[in-house]
């Protein structure tokens, strides 16, 4: 799936979440190179419900959302839209 962002510095994230909602894959474009990448490796494996619970809502400064934030709207629209 490719999730265009809205409000951050990155663009996009590119993921892929299994038929059990098991995050395999997360790529961002854009944004903040080494934390990005970070995350990526920490949410890989994991079920998405768990990360869309502990990275919604995320700021960054004075913005109302974050890449991370950006993450969990994408994970939503993967396992809704199946």
């Amino acid at each position: 799936m490719i999730y265009h962002t809205k409000g951050t510095c990155s663009t996009q994230i590119d993921l892929d979440v299994d038929g059990d909602h098991i995050i395999r894959s997360v790529a961002f474009k854009g944004g903040c190179n080494g934390n990005l990448k970070g995350i990526s490796q920490l949410v890989t494996g994991r079920k998405a419900e768990e990360v869309i619970g502990l990275l919604e809502g995320t700021t960054c400064g004075f913005k109302k959302t974050s890449c991370p934030d950006q993450l969990a709207k994408a994970l939503k629209l993967a396992i809704t839209n199946g």
